[in-house]
Parts: C-alpha cells; structure tokens; sequence
C-alpha cells in the first residue's frame, strides 16, 4: 500500500491526464491502468468554469484522488497562488509542486520549490513536491515536512528513463517519506527498473499518452510497476564477477 499524508491507495501507479488523442483514449487508458491518483496542470483547465473543456469530464472522479499540479510555474509566489487556485475548487488539497528553472532542461527550481513547498504547507497542504535527482535536496524537502519527494528520473518528457540510478537509490534510502519517481520514464522496463530501486510509486504521463497505443502502454505500466516492487520486495541476487552453476552437486546420478 502506498500511503501519501493521511490517505492510502493500492496502486502505485500515478498517471497523468494530459496530452491523449481523445477524452475516450484517456477514459480508457485511465480505466486499464487502474491509477487511483491522476494529475493535471490546473492552469491547463478553466475548473471553475462549467462551459470551458475540462480534460477530467469524461472520467468518473468519484473514483480517484486528483492530484493538481503547479506546471508552469517558474516561482513561489505562482506556484503557491495556482494551488490556492486548485484548492478553491474543493476537488483535493493534495498539490504536487513544480516550479521549472531551466526552459531548455525544464528541471526544477530548487531555491523557489523549498520556498513554495514550505508555504503551501504552512497553510495545511499535503505536498509532492518534484524536484531534480539532487539527494541533499530531497532530504531538505523532507526535513521541510513535505509528504512525497518525487525526483526526476530524467528530464520531463524525455523517455531516458532512469539515467542516475544512484542518485535515486541513495534518496530512497535516506527517505522516511514516499519516493515517488517522476518525469523521464519511457518504457514499462525504466517503470519496472524504478521500482526495483526502492521508489514507492511512479507519476507519469508522456509515456503512454504518446505510445502508439496509449491503453496497451497504460496497461504495461500497471503490470511493470506491480512486478518492479514484487521483484524489490523478494530482493535480487547479488551480482558476481564469475559464473555459478545452477545445478546442484550433490547426489548426482553415478
């Protein structure tokens, strides 16, 4: 179970909303995927405005926990006002923090993320806070109070995958709070790979919004994230420079 704040969930598995060829196209992926935490970018949707397109209409939101984030944010002061925004519209008051620093990179901000993170949880948010595979910053945002640090696997979008496997094992090994591995996951085997790390969960949205086919890929992903944390929780074997028989070498037929 993966628990964020005072609320669990079955899956692992966080998905995205934005960017599929249709509302039906995303019902189904959602529905195949069976992610009980979606997020989208609340200055991506007028949500006060019943006339406006709304991504998440075609989706039945009594069965999910919706998680806004602040993309498009590049300070505090943004960041902290389109959660307030998110908030006003009493559909969660969960906020995942994104503040970009860097156009070409579009890696986090780290001087305004711990700022806006901060803030928004002074004013009794719980907070997934996004931020680069930076281990001392994850532990900053941790001893700050957030709920979830939620380090890039590589840049957004990207589908590297996982390009820093250290960085992001040292940070969950030092976390006391969900570590949840976002931006850059390409395939169902980076997905898997995350999680045999030790990530708690996996947010991503490219990934299957923009496979070929979006409900197969949405599917992949449950499976692989379900078989990352089974493999992580079983524990591999250790790595070995030479080879070891398989085969027993006792009581060998003469």
């Amino acid at each position: 179970m993966l628990q964020i704040g005072k609320q669990t969930f079955q899956s692992r598995l966080l998905l995205g909303t934005g960017k599929y060829p249709s509302f039906q196209v995303q019902r189904e992926a959602v529905r195949v995927s069976q992610a009980e935490i979606l997020t989208f970018a609340v200055r991506r949707m007028n949500i006060f405005d019943a006339n406006e397109p709304n991504l998440l209409e075609e989706l039945d939101l009594k069965k999910y926990t919706l998680l806004p984030n602040t993309a498009g944010a590049k300070t505090a002061e943004e960041a902290v006002r389109i959660a307030r925004l998110a908030k006003a519209s009493e559909l969660c008051d969960m906020i995942k923090v994104e503040i970009i620093g860097c156009d070409k990179t579009l890696l986090p901000d780290p001087f305004e993320t711990m700022k806006a993170s901060v803030q928004l949880l002074e004013e009794g948010f719980t907070v997934l806070t996004y931020t680069s595979d930076d281990v001392v910053l994850a532990k900053r945002l941790e001893e700050a109070g957030v709920h979830a640090v939620m380090p890039g696997a590589s840049p957004i979008g990207s589908g590297q995958g996982v390009v820093n496997a250290l960085n992001l094992q040292f940070i969950m090994e030092q976390s006391s709070v969900p570590v949840i591995v976002d931006a850059g996951i390409g395939s169902p085997s980076d997905a898997a790979y995350a999680m045999e790390l030790g990530a708690d969960g996996i947010l991503l949205n490219t990934a299957v919004s923009g496979a070929d086919d979006p409900v197969k890929m949405a599917k992949a992903m449950k499976l692989a994230v379900e078989a990352g944390r089974l493999g992580y929780e079983a524990g591999r074997i250790p790595k070995k420079t030479y080879a070891t028989k398989s085969s027993p070498e006792t009581a060998m037929i003469e």
